[in-house]
């Protein structure tokens, strides 16, 4: 157990700040599962709730036995006094829920056969919480996720007022300052779109998951996992910049090829990336590759069928199949790739197309590894970038034999619209307005891959 002296758990525990907080306190991070619990299905008899039979105690220490949906169901049938009794008596049970959730399609079906009000108590209650289940509306996500950094502002403020030591000063200083980047890539961008609030943690030195456009209506998905140094304080604004640079970009291409479809892109910082102490290492990529995982299964449970709405032949064409959800994309870069292909070699998830860039490579030794429609595999690196050729984490993507698609990130005028695109130096501009890579990733991105462009042969399709 870390640090008890950041702030008083029983306090906060009777404020709806208490996710994070407690999180904070108890040394833990609540949020962003290493990997979803089983969950008892829907029609299942839930456990006696009253005097326990066996152990003696309280009906409410009984309910603390419980986890995942179970535990859930039992908290929305407690009226707001026996709600809070329970948060004294058992704070480690909402930690417990948080740091291993139920699965995505159990969230999804519990929400659904739970009354109106009954969802509305628990949101205002443990906004923390709810905010950070996946497979609950995007929508109550939203707004439970920013009442809970509202809250959470103010919680940290009123304690700096109280009065603190110089290092818990300066901790939660530092808090406040990654608070206020996640309230600066909020603000409505240049398309427009709305952004929502789908993920936040708000511990250590935080993560977050911020979506531009609507996920729930999206035709089109496009997931941004990033690499080392991006972390929320210094880079979350930047990264969201990115996702809506995409955004524009597919909506813009949409247009021109004569194409229908909305477009949400996620800038998703949902694990700790790695720095110069932890780069060789893989834990945080393991982390990154089951957080992505329940983000892409919270969007099948919600919408259904990821990595059917396109069904790829020959890897860089596609044939439109039945509607049964959103075409779905990663762009993973540096360390976050290694991370994305985890996620789709080892783990229950499945996506339309992968676009990785600047990698480092993974345990995966071809594209038959990942579960990848069609083997929709794209990648592609600047020769100045040095990360692709360190080889540090097994197989290269940009080798011939790994079976990826190369698609080109240097200068060129584009063979469509005859708009000169910039080239891309060293291992961080991938995502810069106006350049190759963008206009490639972005094609890919809305299932039109034969469109990108390589070094050797530019496309020479017209638009319709």
């Amino acid at each position: 157990m870390g640090r008890t002296d950041v702030l008083d758990v029983r306090a906060i525990l009777r404020t709806p700040v208490m996710a994070a907080v407690v999180a904070g306190a108890l040394g833990v991070s609540l949020l962003f599962s290493a990997s979803p619990a089983s969950a008892a299905p829907a029609g299942v008899p839930q456990p006696y709730i009253g005097p326990d039979p066996v152990g003696g105690g309280s009906s409410l220490d009984t309910i603390a036995r419980l986890d995942g949906v179970a535990l859930l169901d039992q908290l929305v049938h407690l009226t707001p006094r026996e709600r809070g009794e329970f948060l004294d008596l058992h704070p480690d049970a909402i930690v417990d829920l948080a740091a291993t959730p139920p699965a995505p399609a159990a969230v999804t079906t519990w929400w659904s056969r739970t009354a109106p009000l009954a969802r509305a108590a628990l949101a205002a209650e443990l906004p923390g919480v709810l905010g950070n289940l996946d497979g609950i509306p995007y929508a109550v996500r939203d707004l439970a996720n920013r009442t809970f950094l509202t809250q959470t502002v103010f919680a940290i403020r009123d304690q700096l007022e109280a009065g603190v030591g110089r290092a818990m000063e300066d901790e939660l200083q530092a808090r406040l300052k990654m608070l206020g980047a996640v309230e600066r890539s909020l603000l409505t961008g240049p398309s427009g779109e709305k952004r929502s609030l789908v993920a936040l943690d708000v511990t250590q030195q935080g993560r977050a998951v911020i979506s531009v456009g609507d996920l729930t209506d999206a035709d089109y998905v496009t997931f941004f996992v990033p690499g080392m140094y991006v972390g929320v304080a210094e880079q979350l604004v930047d990264w969201t910049g990115n996702a809506e640079t995409s955004l524009i970009e597919q909506q813009q291409w949409l247009a021109e090829l004569g194409l229908e479809g909305e477009v949400a892109t996620v800038a998703w910082i949902g694990y700790h990336t790695p720095t110069v102490v932890n780069i060789a290492g893989m834990d945080l990529a393991y982390q990154g590759r089951d957080a992505l995982t329940g983000s892409l299964q919270g969007l099948d449970a919600l919408r259904g069928g990821t990595g059917t709405v396109l069904a790829s032949g020959t890897p860089g064409t596609s044939v439109a199949v039945a509607d049964s959800g959103p075409f779905v994309s990663i762009v993973a870069h540096s360390y976050g790739s290694t991370a994305a292909m985890l996620a789709l070699q080892e783990n229950d998830v499945s996506v339309d197309a992968l676009i990785v860039v600047g990698s480092p490579g993974s345990p995966a030794t071809s594209v038959d590894d990942l579960k990848v429609t069609g083997g929709n595999v794209w990648v592609a690196a600047a020769d100045s970038d040095p990360v692709p050729r360190s080889g540090v984490f097994g197989s290269q993507p940009l080798d011939e034999a790994f079976g990826a698609n190369r698609f080109s990130v240097k200068a060129m005028t584009d063979p469509i619209t005859g708009e000169q695109l910039d080239d891309i130096e060293g291992h961080v501009y991938y995502f810069w307005p106006g350049t190759t890579s963008v206009r490639n990733t972005a094609l890919i991105a809305i299932g039109q891959g034969a469109l990108a462009t390589t070094d050797t042969a530019p496309a020479k399709a017209t638009a319709k």
